[in-house]
């Protein structure tokens, strides 16, 4: 194994180091996720209390994490190597070309990272959207009282009350007219 790294000069050597421990923590990061293992502690995250609001920087991609350095000097070591060795470009070009390399890992992670959390959702749904649909009482709604309107087209149940405060019993079909406090007001389809 040694004769291979054994032709290799200072900057080369230097450049394969780069990229092994570069390498190695990407692929444990990877490694630990695929695993369930918790790749975060790797991240350092960091909490700043500025004028007395709480900012959480709770990411998933901050520019100076350990996997977007580990990114960065990974695919800085091999394009500078490749650079420097096979094409011979010299030590300049080859760590402009290795930093490039190294920026353009990093900005395609957060990219990546920032397409994954736009896919995030909260999943809660707003009681706003139910206005106009139709639902069924799932249970009964007492005169003058609340019950639950299960709304299929929203896969939720919601608290709610009918229109002219007559009693609704389980199963009947109503539509929905407004939202009240987050209180359907509903009224019996006839």
């Amino acid at each position: 194994m040694t004769e291979v790294f054994s032709d290799f000069n200072g900057i080369e050597t230097f450049y394969t180091i780069c990229a092994v421990i570069g390498g190695f923590f990407v692929l444990l990061r990877l490694i630990l996720q695929f695993f369930g293992g918790d790749a975060d502690a790797f991240d350092g995250d960091v909490d700043v209390d500025l004028d007395g609001d709480h900012t959480n920087t709770d990411v998933g991609f901050k520019i100076l994490s350990l996997h977007a350095v580990s990114a960065f000097f990974m695919m800085f070591g091999l394009v500078g190597l490749a650079l420097y060795r096979q094409s011979e470009t010299g030590f300049t070009p080859s760590l402009l070309g290795g930093v490039f390399a190294g920026f353009v890992a990093v900005w395609i992670i957060g990219k990546l990272f920032k397409i994954a959390g736009s896919m995030e959702s909260s999943g809660t749904l707003s009681t706003d959207k139910a206005v106009g649909r139709s639902g069924t009482v799932y249970q009964n709604i007492p005169e003058n009282g609340t019950g639950i309107v299960a709304i299929p087209s929203m896969s939720r149940e919601c608290s709610a009350r009918a229109k002219d405060g007559q009693a609704l019993l389980t199963g009947t079909t109503v539509t929905i007219l407004e939202v009240h406090a987050n209180v359907l007001i509903v009224e019996k389809i006839i």
